[in-house]
C-alpha cells in the first residue's frame, strides 16, 4: 500500500515566493550601489579627485598602506554595514532571512568585482573590509526584524480602550466606584452593618441607624 503524503501547510507555498525574494534582491543590490555611488562622489568632491567607476566596482583603492585608502574601507562598511541593515529591516522583515540576504548581497558584490576587474582582488584591507560590512549587516538587520516581530500588535480601540482594558473594567466600573461609592455605604448603614466601619455594629442592631429614605417610601 502506498504511503499516504501529509498535505502541505496551510500558506507554506505562498511564504517564500521565488519571484518576491529576486525582486527583494535585486532591490536591495540596487540601493546598496545607488549608496556606494552618493557616498564615493561625495568623497571625491570634498578630495578634490575624479569619480570613477572603478571606486564602485574596483577594489584597488581600498588598501591598509594609505588615508585614503582607510577611508574608502570606512565608506564601505556605512554603505553596507548600517545603510543596507536599515534597508533589510524595512524590505525582508522576517528575522530568519536576514543573514541571506545580507550575504547574498556581498557575494553579489564580489562577483561583480571579479568581473569587471578581471581579476581576484588582492588587498587584505578589501577582504577585511566586505567582512566587517557583512557581519554588521547580519546583525543588526537581525536585531531590528526580531524587535519589529516581537512588537505588540494593536487590535483596534486605540489608548483609551487599552487603559480602560489595564484597569479592568474601564472608566464604567470607575464611575460606578466613584458615582455609587456613597450610595453603597448609605445602603449598609441602612441595612445595619458596615463594610469595615461606619456606624452600624452588625445585622442583629447595637448600631445606630438613619431612616432618611422612609419618607420617600411612605408617600409611594
Amino acid at each position: 500500500m502506498a504511503r499516504r503524503r501529509r498535505p502541505p501547510r496551510p500558506g507554506a507555498l505562498a511564504e517564500l515566493p521565488p519571484l518576491k525574494i529576486l525582486s527583494q534582491m535585486a532591490a536591495l543590490q540596487g540601493l546598496y550601489y545607488a549608496a556606494a555611488v552618493v557616498l564615493m562622489f561625495f568623497n571625491t568632491l570634498v578630495a578634490g579627485t575624479r569619480f570613477d567607476l572603478d571606486l564602485v566596482l574596483g577594489w584597488a583603492a581600498i588598501r591598509g598602506d594609505t588615508t585614503q585608502g582607510w577611508l574608502m574601507a570606512f565608506l564601505w562598511v556605512l554603505d553596507g554595514g548600517f545603510f543596507m541593515s536599515l534597508a533589510i529591516i524595512l524590505f525582508v522583515v522576517r528575522s530568519k532571512l536576514v543573514i541571506d540576504f545580507a550575504l547574498s548581497m556581498h557575494v553579489i558584490h564580489l562577483v561583480l568585482v571579479v568581473l569587471y576587474s578581471r581579476q581576484v582582488p588582492r588587498h587584505a584591507m578589501w577582504w577585511a573590509c566586505m567582512a566587517v560590512s557583512s557581519t554588521l549587516a547580519a546583525c543588526l538587520s537581525t536585531w531590528g526584524c526580531r524587535y519589529r516581530e516581537l512588537k505588540p500588535i494593536p487590535f483596534g480601540g486605540g489608548g483609551a480602550a487599552a487603559a480602560a482594558a489595564a484597569d479592568g473594567g474601564g472608566g464604567e466600573g470607575s464611575s460606578r466606584n466613584a458615582g455609587g461609592g456613597d450610595a453603597g455605604i448609605e445602603g449598609d448603614e441602612e441595612e445595619g452593618f458596615s463594610r469595615g466601619r461606619g456606624r452600624g455594629r452588625g445585622r442583629a442592631g447595637g448600631g445606630e441607624y438613619e431612616m432618611v429614605h422612609m419618607k420617600g417610601d411612605a408617600d409611594r
